[in-house]
């Protein structure tokens, strides 16, 4: 009896003895298996399971996966239309954590076991909160991969590998952020107070203009952001996200801080910039960065605490003054689609009375430091004498 013939694909024989099999893609190609078979059997299955991809829909072209990760990797970024310092992030990952690895690779060459073996390396060389960051860009290009139908499956499927677990933030003390503002001097002291008592981002107030400050109801209007890039310059955009564009209450005695500095540095313009460098120019991060560090030396502060960590310490005071949660994201310009946030509410009121809160307890605790100095003035050491009589006279 003559041997069934196939209603899919076709085997041969070859004369090593081996078998190969072929079939006609829905494209139109006809494709054979990427290898030979033992037995005539194994060809068959193969077959069967080609077959069965396409009636299923689930059938790929064996060749699409065939693109270089890096350039694919590039194009993604180049196509999301990506804010200056998302893009400026994204670019330094792949340079530095990504391409190394997988930068020679076609994308279907890249396998679950190949992402567990990086992420491995990764974490023995560097810190894991860039692990993570890593390891999310790299899941949703390949995602995008996936969706192109380029690869059958996204092969970054480690749990929980993209959640970053940073170490709790430094907070500062009232006492710190006043010694603070004193070694960076009166140009920069508004700066320390409004991140600290804000709390602002740094690029939130490099944006800053002299019409944003409000002197009546002791505040500044939060409208736009300048982050400076890795190379200096700076971009000039909206705010993080929609809550970032607020009007900030600040506290009562932040009133004669906001008036001397726009006396004494904001560009006399209109329009002009609020902060400013002593040669006129809109100021640089790695300028600022040295005077920083000098003052957190000073001041007695870790080397790790960061500028940013006095925005940590407005969140803190913001809730020990008796600030909701969503008081607190309205003040940080922070929003959340958690469900339990919708029925909280913080309007200009209530900020305001979050600012007073905040005015009552900074002006306690230097009257109890002025207090404890007057007892054993001997225990005061000199640099902190600017901030005791700042505290009589407020």
């Amino acid at each position: 009896m003559a041997a069934k013939k196939r209603a899919f694909g076709r085997i041969r024989k070859l004369p090593s003895g081996r078998f190969q099999a072929r079939y006609l893609g829905p494209d139109g190609v006809d494709r054979p298996a990427p290898h030979t078979f033992a037995t005539k059997k194994d060809a068959d299955d193969w077959l069967a399971d080609r077959q069965s991809e396409v009636r299923s829909g689930r059938w790929q072209d064996p060749a699409a996966g065939a693109v270089n990760f890096g350039e694919y990797a590039v194009r993604w970024i180049e196509e999301r239309g990506l804010a200056a310092t998302t893009d400026e992030l994204y670019r330094r990952l792949l340079r530095l954590h990504l391409l190394p690895t997988f930068g020679g690779l076609d994308l279907d060459e890249i396998t679950p076991p190949a992402v567990r073996t990086w992420r491995a390396e990764r974490l023995a060389a560097t810190g894991s909160t860039t692990v993570a960051k890593s390891y999310r860009l790299l899941k949703a290009i390949l995602q995008t991969a996936a969706d192109d139908e380029l690869i059958r499956r996204n092969p970054c499927r480690i749990r929980g590998a993209g959640k970053e677990s940073a170490p709790e933030r430094p907070i500062a003390t009232v006492a710190q952020v006043d010694a603070l503002a004193d070694a960076m001097g009166p140009r920069w002291r508004l700066m320390v107070y409004l991140a600290a008592y804000g709390p602002a981002r740094p690029e939130e107030q490099a944006a800053l203009r002299r019409l944003d400050v409000d002197t009546e109801d002791v505040g500044v209007w939060i409208r736009s952001a300048e982050p400076e890039l890795a190379t200096g310059r700076r971009v000039p955009g909206d705010t993080k996200s929609a809550a970032g564009r607020r009007f900030l209450a600040l506290p009562e005695f932040m009133r004669k801080d906001l008036v001397r500095h726009l006396a004494w540095y904001a560009e006399k313009e209109p329009n002009g910039l609020l902060f400013v460098g002593e040669k006129g120019a809109p100021f640089r991060r790695s300028t600022f960065g040295r005077k920083w560090r000098k003052a957190r030396a000073k001041v007695g502060l870790p080397d790790d605490f960061r500028f940013y960590d006095l925005r940590h310490t407005g969140h803190t005071l913001s809730t020990r003054s008796g600030a909701t949660l969503k008081d607190t994201m309205v003040r940080a310009g922070q929003s959340s689609e958690r469900a339990a946030l919708i029925y909280q509410h913080s309007d200009h009121d209530r900020q305001k009375e979050v600012a007073a809160g905040i005015d009552a307890r900074v002006r306690n605790e230097r009257r109890k430091a002025t207090e404890g100095a007057d007892a054993n003035p001997e225990s005061v050491p000199d640099a902190n004498q600017s901030g005791t009589e700042r505290a009589r006279n407020a």
